[in-house]
Formats: C-alpha cells, structure tokens, sequence
C-alpha cells in the first residue's frame, strides 16, 4: 500500500507532470548528445568540427563577408573566427581577400571544392537525421519542430 505522500511525489514528478521532472532534461541532454556524437561521426571523413561546419553554411547562405561579420553571425570572438577561416582555408573550404572597399579589412567566401563538401556533408547529414528522427510519425516530427522552436526562441 503506497502513502499519499508517496502518490504525491510521483503525481509530481511523473509523467502527469512532465514539466516539473528532471527526466525529461536529462532525456533531451541524451538525445542532444546522440545527436552530437553521430554529428561528429557523419562529418569525421571530412575533418570537419561542429564549429567549423556552422561557419561554412554562414558563408553559403549570407555569402562573402568580413571575418568580423562572420564573427559576428556565429557569435564567436574574432580571435576564434580567424582560427576557424584558417582551418577552413588550409582544406580550400574557402578563400580570403582583401576587400577593395577597404584593404584593412579581409573578406573569407566559400570555394567551389567548399561548396561541394558542403553539399556532400548536408546529403550525409540529412540521411543521419532520416535514421534519428524517421523513428516518428510525421505528425510527431511536426509537433517537436513545433516544440524545439518554442524552446528555441
């Protein structure tokens, strides 16, 4: 025979009350974190980090841009954007230039052999997320879209 307390704790933190339960953090960290280690498997034959993969689909949706821009669109201190550019540079994922409105100031564009990689990644990627999230119905995979934009805004 369980208490009412004991029925109290868990009409709390039960399922009945998902908001209040560290387990739903603790199940949205382990999914983030399948979601990172597979992230890191899909993009290893490339040699290509997390970070530096955002910064390469910055420059592919905004197009050329200051390094001060581009540290600014990842939210990233200039120091790091330059190390990022220099990573990205050294696999002729993009070039730099100097900017002919202002020869102080460099501008980073992705390469054609960039855009490729690109390309070949986000094929990659796609068929990851297919295997993660093909696991729901389509109208589940609506509804958490619809949840992870709540949460993220």
């Amino acid at each position: 025979m369980t208490s009412g307390r004991d029925e109290a704790a868990r009409a709390e933190s039960g399922p009945a009350n998902p908001a209040g339960d560290e387990s739903l953090a603790d199940a949205f960290g382990a999914v983030a974190r399948q979601l990172r280690d597979k992230s890191a498997e899909t993009l290893a034959p490339w040699d290509i980090t997390p970070a530096h993969l955002r910064a390469l689909r910055t420059l592919s949706r905004h197009g050329t841009m200051r390094l001060s821009e581009l540290s600014d669109h990842l939210q990233i201190a200039p120091r790091t954007a330059t190390e990022v550019a220099d990573a990205l540079q050294a696999r002729d994922l993009v070039r730099r230039r100097a900017d002919p409105g202002d020869r102080r100031a460099t501008l980073v564009e992705v390469t054609e052999h960039g855009a490729s990689v690109l390309g070949e990644i986000r094929a990659a990627r796609g068929t990851e997320a297919g295997r993660v999230f093909g696991r729901l119905s389509p109208a589940d995979r609506t509804e958490l879209a619809r949840i992870l934009g709540k949460l993220r805004d």
